[in-house]
């Protein structure tokens, strides 16, 4: 019983908990220059390079790709805990483009990791979208 359960909660597709107002990372390309944006997904890589002078370089992931995030000393400071112990993030920030590559230069790092342990419960109704 418990075996065929668990089969079809991981064989069942279930809709990726997009937080409100979140870009889809291959739409990265549309928005203009400076443009304040939202970003959500899975942390891949935190970076903290000693020559970077305390700026944190984040890699998120989503279902469409990947986004680059940027996160300044004061920046770090503030979110501190998101940043460090975030297993997904919201990042609302500048888009900056260089060389055809986007980063979001982030102003505000929210952890939204519940929303995976919420992905986790067999019969979870998945966040709302906004």
């Amino acid at each position: 019983m418990f075996y065929s359960h668990l089969m079809t909660a991981l064989s069942t597709p279930r809709p990726w908990p997009r937080p409100p107002v979140a870009i889809l990372h291959r739409d990265l390309d549309r928005p203009p220059e400076k443009a304040r944006i939202t970003v959500a997904g899975l942390v891949l890589v935190r970076q903290r390079p000693g020559t970077a002078h305390g700026v944190v370089f984040i890699t998120l992931e989503d279902e469409t790709g990947i986004a680059n995030i940027v996160v300044w000393r004061s920046i770090y400071e503030k979110f501190r805990r998101a940043v460090v112990a975030g297993r997904a993030l919201r990042v609302t920030g500048q888009i900056q483009r260089e060389s055809g590559v986007a980063h979001v230069i982030a102003e505000q790092v929210e952890d939204i990791s519940w929303m995976l342990d919420r992905l986790a419960q067999p019969n979870a109704t998945p966040p709302a979208r906004g």
